[in-house]
């Protein structure tokens, strides 16, 4: 065996890339049910797309063909549910093709603790340095995706976490990135944040305004017709990135909405898969 958890359940998915089937270990975040943050949800079962008990599906490149890199992929869903299949699982073929390690991480909702997403996420990725040579991984280069509301929570994770948590690389598909009402997506404040967040908040979780030295190099995918997420969110996060001299590539696509994700259906995905494939290609990846 290449590695060893002490929970696991090895599972497969067919891909929406191809016909290959990818195996995949399920390992949970918190196994000893010993959350640092709770809702009073956390004894419900898991559903599609309701996580009661927050785990990652590990995906390992073939040793042949490893780089040594990981991706954690946070699925969108406005922080009220997780689209696990074409903004999480479905990516894997493409990530594992090109030598990645990849995690979907199934993280819970905040419904009323604001805390709870990322307090999983950086369990999740001090979990994953912690058992860097089991997973045959580098621990300093370790990315964070997200989409829409996941796209937040990986802003969130490259800007507020601690160092240990902090991911080396973003990869933002059409993020939320601001709570700032005029821009934002309001569900996705809503259930953060709460329809009236104490003061302070708003501006808190405007990922924008919280970009330090320590933000890790990003890349930024959206399109100029999406009317759920506006494009600011994605721009001024750039710009904020550039203020402080972090390295950041924006692609803006001429139209496809929000939520277009790995599907091949998107009508300028192979343009999506050639940036990012060209952006991975020459990333170094800066260690914390």
């Amino acid at each position: 065996m290449r590695f060893l958890f002490a929970i696991l359940l090895s599972m497969s998915l067919v891909s929406a890339f191809g016909s290959d089937t990818l195996s995949y270990t399920q390992v949970k975040i918190w196994p000893d049910g010993n959350y640092p943050q709770v809702n009073g949800h956390e004894s419900e079962p898991t559903q599609p797309k309701w996580v009661g008990d927050p785990f990652m599906d590990i995906y390992l490149a073939d040793p042949s063909n490893n780089n040594h890199r990981m991706v954690v992929c946070l699925p969108g869903g406005g922080y009220s549910h997780l689209a696990r299949a074409h903004e999480g699982n479905d990516w894997a073929p493409f990530f594992v093709g090109l030598g990645y390690n990849f995690v979907v991480l199934n993280y819970r909702m905040p419904y009323g603790n604001h805390l709870i997403p990322q307090s999983d996420v950086y369990e999740a990725m001090r979990y994953l340095r912690a058992h860097a040579d089991q997973l045959g991984i580098d621990p300093q280069a370790i990315g964070i995706m997200g989409h829409s509301a996941g796209g937040h929570l990986a802003t969130t994770v490259a800007t507020h976490a601690p160092k240990e948590a902090r991911p080396n690389f973003q990869i933002l598909l059409y993020p939320v990135v601001t709570m700032d009402e005029s821009l934002t997506h309001r569900g996705s404040r809503e259930n953060l944040i709460g329809k009236e967040p104490l003061p302070g908040l708003a501006y808190l979780f405007s990922n924008e305004n919280q970009v330090d030295d320590l933000t890790p190099p990003a890349i930024l995918l959206l399109a100029d017709d999406d009317k759920a997420v506006p494009s600011p969110n994605s721009v001024n996060y750039y710009l904020a990135l550039k203020q402080h001299g972090i390295p950041a590539t924006m692609h803006i696509y001429p139209s496809g909405g929000h939520g277009f994700g790995s599907r091949e259906s998107y009508i300028y995905h192979k343009s999506v898969i050639a940036d990012l494939t060209s952006w991975l290609e020459q990333l170094k990846p800066v260690a914390q």
